[in-house]
């Protein structure tokens, strides 16, 4: 007489789930009574790896990242179906058993790298793939002078007297006298009482 599972399909599955999330609940239960909690302004900090954070946590990210990570993806889970492919197609004693059975998984992952090069050509031809660049203005100032002057500004050379701390400051040559200027307002200051 056969045994009949008690348990379904989705039984086991349930039981899976209900094991890992156990697990993953004893163990941060476990980390928060047995770890340390010695606060320093290191550990507080947004970065541990010693970088020092500056400015603004809210900053815009190129978009160029989120499409190379989306092409990676893509061709990561091409190489997760050609691998278990692969090693079925290298049985020689499952071809030789029907040889329709070689052919079929050859023309089969054609068709699947087919269709991934398809969408590679197709996202190349859009030029979704080209990184952003940057189209440099410059920035045009029309002064009405001509270039030959500011050539000739250039061009000259100029004498620069040579500094030492022994000469006083050119300040010191010429006494500068300003006159004493009285504030506009005189602040009044009014006691609280209590």
């Amino acid at each position: 007489m056969e045994e009949v599972s008690q348990l379904t399909e989705f039984g086991k599955v349930f039981i899976i789930l209900l094991t890992g999330l156990l697990l993953v609940s004893v163990t941060i239960l476990l980390s928060n009574f047995l770890a340390p909690f010695k606060p320093n302004p290191t550990k507080l900090s947004s970065y541990e790896c010693g970088e020092e954070p500056t400015g603004n946590a809210w900053i815009q990210v190129n978009t160029r990242f989120y499409v190379i990570a989306l092409v990676f993806l893509l061709f990561e889970v091409e190489m997760i179906f050609i691998f278990p492919w692969s090693t079925v197609f290298g049985q020689k004693e499952l071809i030789l058993a029907d040889h329709a059975w070689g052919w079929l998984t050859l023309i089969e992952m054609f068709i699947f790298v087919g269709v991934l090069l398809l969408g590679l050509v197709y996202v190349w031809m859009r030029k979704d793939l080209n990184w952003i660049k940057p189209n440099p203005i410059l920035t045009v100032i029309d002064t009405g002078i001509p270039m030959s002057a500011y050539d000739r500004i250039n061009s000259e050379i100029y004498k620069v007297k040579a500094f030492s701390m022994d000469s006083p400051p050119l300040m010191a040559e010429k006494e500068i006298t300003q006159p004493t200027v009285k504030p506009a307002f005189k602040p009044a200051f009014k006691r609280t009482q209590k």
